[in-house]
């Protein structure tokens, strides 16, 4: 059981690791608890053997241990208020009208890497509940192209494609509205298997600016099936004084690159979940915070990860902020 001098000792070491990175000794204690060394030491002594603390080989003060960073979590934090900063810089992007759900979405979280100094991930909406609005394709030049996807909620997406024969501005048109023609309506999980079954059939297999158009058209369909996701800022990994291995931190933005491994991040529970540690799927060492969003039937996750010495409270409000702004 630890009483409320203990509860108070854990916090202000925990916060005090969080902001230094360094461990932290009795003598820097004493006055915020009103005692002397010996007796911080022998309550330090006391949360290590509970398993909250741990010793360094490198310092004779504490750190937080997985457990002790569990405890403050669930016991002791209380979420951060905004301050006037960032609400200003996050509502510049809410304001935007002009800008699509998904847009406000991932510079609002480009924000939050900056203000935070932390990876953010957002895992693409469910794409059950999304049926094709209108699909554009815009030529670049002679082989390259960029194709639009809009659905009925709004969602925009946009993707490169190369084709290698020379297309023309005919040819692009007769393909899309063709396209257009047959899927538009449609899920977009059942996008593929209606461009297969009934437009394929429908292109001239003597026209091949139409068959290389479709082919793109049919793999951009597919990308966007694949419960697509962005990671902003992964090299801010890099300025995390734990992450100071080469080889953890090649492995740490490798597993940004892996698909299925970021796919597991997907949040199923309601509210701003914390993952700390050997808690999560994506690598023992980080802490993941996220948290499920939906809009008109749209839901995707937006997450956090960084050190298991982060800033609790405040990506806490700042996660729950942006919930709240693009449900709201």
């Amino acid at each position: 059981m630890v009483n409320e001098r203990q509860r108070e000792l854990l916090k202000l070491i925990v916060e005090e690791y969080i902001k230094t990175a360094r461990p932290v000794g009795s003598k820097s204690l004493c006055d915020s608890l009103k005692c002397s060394s010996a007796t911080v030491r022998n309550e330090m002594s006391f949360l290590e053997e509970l398993g909250l603390l741990e010793k360094t080989h490198t310092s004779s003060g504490r750190i937080p241990s997985e457990k002790g960073y569990r405890y403050y979590v669930d016991n002791i934090m209380k979420p951060k208020e905004l301050t006037g900063e960032d609400m200003l810089k996050l509502q510049t992007i809410f304001h935007n009208k002009s800008l699509m759900l998904n847009d406000t979405i991932i510079k609002s979280m480009e924000i939050i890497s900056d203000l935070t100094n932390y990876t953010s991930i957002i895992l693409g909406a469910s794409s059950k509940d999304n049926k094709i609005s209108k699909v554009e394709v815009i030529p670049i030049n002679d082989n390259d192209l960029v194709a639009i996807v809009v659905t009925d909620k709004g969602h925009v997406e946009n993707r490169h494609m190369t084709i290698e024969e020379k297309v023309s501005l005919l040819e692009i048109k007769q393909t899309v509205d063709l396209i257009n023609k047959f899927i538009v309506g449609t899920p977009i999980d059942e996008v593929s298997i209606k461009l297969e079954m009934e437009v394929k059939p429908q292109i001239a297999d003597s026209v091949k600016q139409q068959r290389a158009i479709f082919d793109a058209l049919y793999n951009v369909f597919n990308d966007f099936t694949d419960n697509s996701y962005k990671v902003t800022k992964p090299s801010n990994m890099l300025n995390q004084p734990e992450f100071n291995d080469v080889n953890k931190i090649k492995e740490i933005l490798n597993k940004f690159d892996d698909k299925d491994l970021i796919n597991k991040i997907k949040e199923e529970d309601n509210g701003i979940n914390i993952y700390i540690g050997s808690e999560n799927e994506f690598d023992p060492d980080v802490t993941v915070i996220k948290t499920k969003y939906s809009v008109n039937g749209e839901e995707g996750t937006i997450a956090l990860i960084g050190p298991k010495r982060m800033e609790y409270d405040r990506v806490t409000t700042l996660l729950n902020y942006i919930k709240e702004n693009i449900e709201g």
